[in-house]
């Protein structure tokens, strides 16, 4: 009964099915039909034309993105707690070739627009310090919080009005959109988003991410990027089918929708007291003494100790709803 992560989940049916669909000769890297169809897909699901492309991990994905917004001698701006910054072993700096870090506060790892104000007001316009020239949000975010459209266009209108570039890790993106019933154009590029780094693997994919360019013209570059850095699959063929797998018939938000249900149901147990954060999307931060997650893990669960008297909790797209249950008991006893 395990609570470590959704990356660990399996991998959905339909997936499966679809990679033994592709599995057959076909053109080698991207110019297969199925990466052909990518644009297209994407384009309906964001009501606008886009460019997609596939990467196989989500740090790829974030971090060719970036590379494509932000000079080797710009800084990009985000949450302290950011996946790019605690979680990708200095990948960002290394995609950009010396890009910086600029890292700004916020509760719940959610960056407020005055934060990127002052961020930007503080740098002066001289050669001797490192220029903005993109602002990166994560949603939902390290700590569970999904933006609304309003939040996002707030930071769309600052990013705008000092000229960055606005990129959004949405390694849980599906979960958010779940959570907030938002329109997916609503939360990216209606409200000023210009790179959106679409997770899939969490949600039940195997190993393909979508990087998703709203202005296509910013993704000419990236091709080349993404060969020179080791990401351009000979047999892309099997990540595009995986992603155009996700999208039929909205599986990628069903799937969100389940592993939400799942956290809402283990929220509710927990109750306020407990919970360190809103409960917003697929990840539980909740306040336990280390006796009582000894106890808890002594009856069969297995979930990662956080913070001192924290724990985090991370329910999957197929989570076994009886475990859930058993787990809300276990937490409602203590």
């Amino acid at each position: 009964m395990r609570f470590f992560s959704d990356n660990a989940a399996a991998v959905c049916p339909q997936v499966l099915q679809a990679l033994g669909d592709a599995n057959r000769l076909d053109t080698a890297y991207d110019g297969d039909q199925w990466s052909a169809r990518l644009d297209d897909a994407f384009s309906n699901l964001f009501e606008t034309p886009v460019r997609a492309l596939w990467v196989s991990t989500g740090t790829a994905a974030n971090c060719l993105g970036l590379a494509a917004l932000c000079p080797p001698h710009g800084a990009i701006l985000c949450h302290e707690f950011a996946h790019i910054e605690q979680d990708e072993a200095g990948a960002p700096g290394f995609f950009t070739h010396g890009a910086k870090l600029t890292l700004l506060p916020g509760a719940g790892a959610k960056i407020d627009p005055d934060a990127v104000e002052e961020a930007c007001g503080r740098v002066r316009a001289d050669v001797h310090q490192v220029q903005p020239a993109a602002l990166s949000i994560t949603n939902a975010t390290e700590y569970g919080l999904s933006y609304r459209p309003a939040e996002v266009a707030a930071l769309g209108a600052v990013a705008r009005r000092h000229g960055l570039a606005f990129h959004m890790d949405g390694a849980r993106f599906a979960n958010a959109i779940a959570f907030t019933g938002s329109d997916p154009a609503d939360v990216t590029w209606r409200a000023g988003v210009d790179v959106l780094s679409f997770g899939f693997v969490k949600n039940g994919g195997m190993n393909a991410e979508a990087l998703i360019f709203f202005d296509p013209a910013r993704a000419e570059v990236v091709p080349r990027l993404r060969k020179r850095a080791g990401h351009l699959q000979s047999k892309g063929r099997y990540l595009a089918a995986q992603l155009l797998a996700m999208l039929e018939n909205g599986l990628w938000l069903d799937n969100a929708r389940a592993a939400n249900a799942a956290a809402t149901a283990l929220a509710e147990a927990a109750g306020h007291d407990r919970l360190v954060h809103p409960v917003e999307a697929n990840e539980l931060f909740v306040r336990m003494t280390a006796d009582e997650a000894a106890a808890i893990r002594a009856q069969g669960f297995d979930f990662y100790d956080w913070a001192p008297g924290e724990v985090r909790l991370v329910t999957s797209w197929d989570q076994d709803m009886a475990a859930v249950g058993r787990l809300a008991d276990a937490i409602r006893a203590l």
